[in-house]
């Protein structure tokens, strides 16, 4: 919205100072400190209606040091990041940019999903056809992920304002094209339409891209969800995931630096570094509260979100096989409970009894149970998601 007004002010009245609302790189420093001043200012807010209204979130008690004291902490507190995103990110982003529309939209989708099942894990009894003893049935919560997935799918291979600009020496054409950036090689694109057409399935690129996206946007999700078990965890690792998914989508909206490290450039996607900074600026805020000794949790209305729009935002900037290397830790929480459970259903069938490989799944809690405390895991974590960035980003040059 600032963005519209300061350019009227500009051309009307030639306001002195308004025209720097031109640029990406300032409306992304505002929209950052927005969302940092809105987690920490009205963080406290939340916290104290979460507490009158006794959303407190239940602990089922594993045997993990430190469980006890976590019995009751206010929950649902993801509420205040999408507010911290999307409220940033309407003020000083184009609104008549698909890819800011996209996004905007997934996070409020995923945060309904979210707030739902926090809700009914508070407020309503279990076993109805919606309601499980851990809130809304895993069915129902799989096909809210899977419809954002078929929404963000059919936008980007149909809307004709997502393209490709291809350069020939100095003339250049946008074209519509599925293609997306393979890491580690040079010529690094995979063009899903090629890869339909060499199997004869060439007219179902559509729905092949769709089911990409949405089991992408799944996986991401609940690998996000599953990680949020310790205080602070989730939202560090997602400030690290998203502000790297802010620099490359700065480098490929931006012509420049796309033609000098010679990779695709994605007209109008500068656009998404406002929002990639609202969300780095949220999730840093809500450390203030959330990091241990946590004051509040953020719910399955944050984890969910913050899953589901790291995966949107990958497949926009069309950097989505860089998913298993950018989004590791959840990837591994995510394998250590798939691992432990397989593990023990075929022991049990063999053997008569289940037995485990790790501890406890998910992983964090595996460290639990060695004796770390949650602190140093937390933080070493942390380090993990640090240098799974730095080679991301390496794989700018490294091919």
């Amino acid at each position: 919205m600032f963005y519209y007004l300061f350019n009227y002010l500009d051309k009307v009245f030639n306001l002195p100072g308004a025209g720097v609302f031109q640029y990406i790189s300032f409306r992304a420093g505002m929209a950052a400190l927005l969302s940092l001043l809105i987690t920490i200012i009205y963080g406290k807010t939340l916290i104290r209606l979460l507490i009158r209204f006794q959303v407190g979130e239940t602990i089922r008690d594993l045997g993990l040091e430190g469980q006890k004291e976590k019995q009751g902490t206010p929950t649902m507190g993801g509420i205040i990041i999408i507010a911290a995103i999307v409220l940033p990110t309407l003020l000083f982003a184009k609104l008549d940019n698909v890819y800011v529309l996209l996004l905007v939209g997934s996070a409020l989708w995923l945060g309904f999903i979210g707030f739902l099942d926090d809700y009914v894990k508070v407020f309503k009894k279990p076993n109805s056809w919606l309601v499980s003893n851990r809130g809304i049935k895993g069915k129902y919560k799989v096909f809210g992920q899977v419809g954002l997935g078929f929404i963000v799918g059919l936008t980007l291979y149909f809307n004709k304002n997502v393209v490709v600009r291809v350069i020939s020496g100095n003339t250049y054409q946008d074209v519509k094209s599925m293609a997306t950036t393979v890491p580690f090689f040079k010529n690094n694109s995979l063009d899903y339409e090629k890869i339909m057409q060499l199997i004869g399935l060439g007219d179902f690129t559509w729905l092949f891209y769709v089911l990409v996206a949405t089991f992408i946007i799944t996986a991401v999700s609940n690998g996000a969800n599953i990680t949020d078990g310790l205080d602070g965890l989730a939202a560090g690792i997602s400030a690290i995931i998203g502000l790297t998914l802010g620099v490359l989508a700065y480098l490929s909206g931006n012509f420049v630096f796309a033609k000098y490290l010679n990779i695709m450039f994605i007209p109008n996607l500068g656009e998404l570094v406002i929002f990639c900074t609202a969300f780095t600026g949220a999730c840093i805020g809500f450390l203030w509260y959330n990091a241990f000794p946590a004051r509040v949790f953020m719910g399955d209305v944050g984890s969910l979100s913050l899953g589901g729009i790291i995966a949107v935002l990958a497949l926009c900037i069309r950097k989505e096989l860089l998913i298993p290397v950018l989004c590791g830790v959840f990837l591994v929480e995510n394998l250590s409970v798939i691992i432990q459970v397989s593990y023990f259903k075929y022991t049990k069938k063999k053997y008569g009894e289940g037995r485990r490989i790790f501890r406890m799944a998910p992983l964090h809690h595996h460290y639990q149970k060695l004796g770390y405390h949650e602190a140093t895991i937390v933080t070493r974590f942390w380090i993990v998601g640090i240098l799974l960035a730095i080679i991301t980003l390496a794989t700018l040059k490294l091919r």
